[in-house]
């Protein structure tokens, strides 16, 4: 294992208040920050591959319902056959995500158990983390996309993001009441379900949304005292479309020498660097962080197979006279339906 002689919890660490070892209360603490700090994997089709084998799964699928149409029965012939017009999505579960680390025995005896949360919040918040992460990198392909190339500007809904407007710095924009309601038709222009819609928003779009009177106001909500956003700072609902927050919401880079556009997750300007999907790019003359993505989602645009929620492991590790903690995951995420989901770029 690299770096275990020197990426261990020693004596140092115990001195300012290490935490206390009891493996089971470690998995209950790890799993409780887990699905407290997960945002999109709660607002996704779920499939529960917890104890089965193998590594792909068939999802059957039915051509769109909009093409579905019925045909006039004449009197005295037979009905009309439809044709067969199933395929098959395949989600694969090639995510395997560990947080480990070790401390020594001294660690143990010395140490009090008043920070064991502090270890366990971070294994526990940085899994979560990267399963919404994953997810958020499946949402680039919707709307017939690819690399979030038919995601919208915020103030509109519907006019598609281009790095090259404004002398290469992008055309983003805060959300706006005409964006979330024609984002909002576009899902209902495609005969998506009007219940389990989402619209899910990096922090700057809260602070942009907190400060519309039309969704926070009593004069327009009809809420009052403790319950006015104004008073709670909840936004909760917006025309029926519950709000969420995450700050695993991607950021968008556009280079200035061509307006290429580059999404991450992180907010550093860069030359080159890794993009959403894991592969290594170069945007030339220099990425500045100008929009984050959101989304206006149904449940099932994409689906999240769970092959084997967190999971802790402890081991004796005599070389260095300490145990080695591991927590870890498996999961698989696969688009299900490409005109479920609207991505939207804002300003930040």
């Amino acid at each position: 294992m690299a770096g275990l002689g020197s990426d261990h919890i020693g004596v140092v660490a115990a001195a300012a208040g290490g935490p206390g070892f009891v493996p089971e209360i470690w998995q209950d603490d790890v799993i409780a920050q887990y699905k407290a700090n997960l945002v999109v994997a709660n607002l996704v089709s779920k499939i529960n591959h917890s104890g089965r084998k193998g590594d792909v799964i068939n999802l059957p699928s039915i051509t769109d319902r909009k093409t579905a149409v019925p045909t006039a029965k004449a009197v005295n012939t037979a009905v009309t056959l439809v044709p067969a017009a199933a395929s098959e999505i395949i989600l694969t579960i090639n995510q395997h995500w560990e947080y480990s680390f070790m401390y020594e025995d001294i660690t143990a005896l010395q140490a009090l158990d008043s920070l064991r949360r502090h270890y366990t919040d971070h294994a526990g918040y940085a899994l979560a983390k990267k399963v919404d992460q994953v997810l958020w990198a499946a949402y680039e392909n919707m709307q017939g996309g690819a690399n979030f190339d038919a995601a919208v500007i915020g103030s509109d809904g519907e006019t598609v993001i281009d790095g090259t407007a404004n002398s290469n710095t992008g055309n983003f924009a805060a959300l706006t009441d005409a964006g979330i309601r024609k984002m909002i038709q576009t899902l209902d222009d495609e005969d998506n379900p009007m219940s389990d819609r989402h619209l899910v928003i990096p922090p700057v779009e809260r602070n942009n949304l907190m400060g519309l009177a039309r969704f926070t106001e009593q004069a327009f909500v009809g809420e009052g005292g403790s319950g006015n956003t104004i008073r709670n700072g909840n936004i909760g609902q917006i025309y029926g479309v519950g709000v969420y927050i995450s700050t695993n919401c991607p950021f968008v880079h556009t280079d200035s020498g061509d307006g290429d556009l580059f999404f991450d997750f992180s907010s550093a300007a860069a030359t080159t660097g890794t993009d959403i999907t894991g592969t290594a790019v170069t945007i030339g003359a220099g990425g500045v962080a100008y929009g984050r993505v959101g989304v206006m989602q149904h449940r099932g645009a994409l689906v999240h197979a769970e092959q084997q929620g967190i999971r802790t492991q402890t081991q004796y590790k005599q070389e260095y006279l300490g145990d080695m903690f591991t927590a870890d995951c498996i999961f698989g995420v696969q688009e299900q339906r490409d005109y479920a989901a609207v991505p939207f770029v804002c300003a930040v």
